[in-house]
């Protein structure tokens, strides 16, 4: 069954943000300020990728889109990331509504429409376990019933950390996050359209049956200045320095490595 991820690199949709702005000139300035977009290729370089590069399942798509107006010198920056990656690909779109243009994304990124898929959502500054793509695959295995009876069906894996990562290296909480972004996956049947992007993740428990699995951590979700859902007032997280446990568990279960993320955010 075609695996396939959808990654959204600081694309400026019309819509989609939890922070309105001005114009969409006004938009597209935020996306692609400078100190914003270093923020996020290092995120994207440290925690993002390498939880993909590791999956112990490697049969899966990854479709990372980008903004047409994404400056060149930003563009070849990031194709150099995934180069050596054969599960990732890059599409350029211009600006349109959001669930519109990655709804049409991933049914066109379907290699046969009529036979069924699983599909994720994944940011650029989030991780997932290593073999999220495996569990994902077996959990849909584990469900004939529910797959037989309906067209879609979600994976939510609740079960994540919270993480801030710096030069002084990474702090982070473990948390419980129903239907989070990370690590929320979805069965369409062959010949439906519908997507996950179709749904807000936090209301897609709504339209399907769900299954949720909480034995381990499967996610880390990034926690820093230039989340969308930062920009307005959030609640405080009590966010402490990994134990030399949780420095082990990171690099065994998100690839992360707190080495790797001192020595990126420390560069000038």
């Amino acid at each position: 069954m075609q695996v396939i991820g959808l990654c959204r690199f600081s694309y400026p949709a019309i819509g989609g943000f939890q922070v309105e702005h001005q114009s969409h000139a006004e938009r597209i300035a935020f996306l692609y300020d400078d100190a914003r977009l270093e923020e996020r290729f290092r995120l994207f370089e440290t925690v993002a990728l390498p939880s993909l590069r590791a999956q112990t399942d490697q049969d899966f798509d990854l479709v990372i889109v980008i903004g047409s107006c994404l400056p060149a010198r930003h563009e070849a920056r990031l194709r150099d990331l995934i180069s050596g990656m054969p599960q990732a690909r890059i599409e350029q779109h211009p600006p349109r509504r959001q669930r519109e243009i990655m709804k049409d994304v991933l049914n066109r990124a379907r290699r046969d429409p009529t036979a069924p898929c699983l599909q994720f959502r994944f940011d650029d500054d989030d991780a997932v376990s290593v073999d999220f793509v495996e569990r994902l695959r077996s959990t849909i295995a584990d469900c004939p019933g529910l797959v037989a009876r309906h067209k879609s069906v979600a994976v939510d894996f609740n079960m994540g950390y919270v993480a801030e990562f710096g030069d002084e290296g990474i702090k982070a909480a473990e948390v419980h996050s129903p239907y989070n972004v990370a690590a929320l996956g979805m069965y369409v049947r062959g010949g439906a359209r519908v997507t996950i992007m179709n749904f807000a993740h936090h209301k897609i428990l709504r339209f399907m049956p769900t299954v949720t699995l909480s034995d381990a951590p499967m996610f880390v979700r990034g926690w820093h200045g230039s989340n969308d859902s930062r920009q307005k007032p959030v609640k405080s997280l009590d966010l402490a320095p990994l134990t030399p446990a949780q420095i082990g568990e990171f690099e065994a279960r998100f690839a992360i490595r707190e080495d790797k993320v001192r020595q990126v955010f420390s560069a000038t």
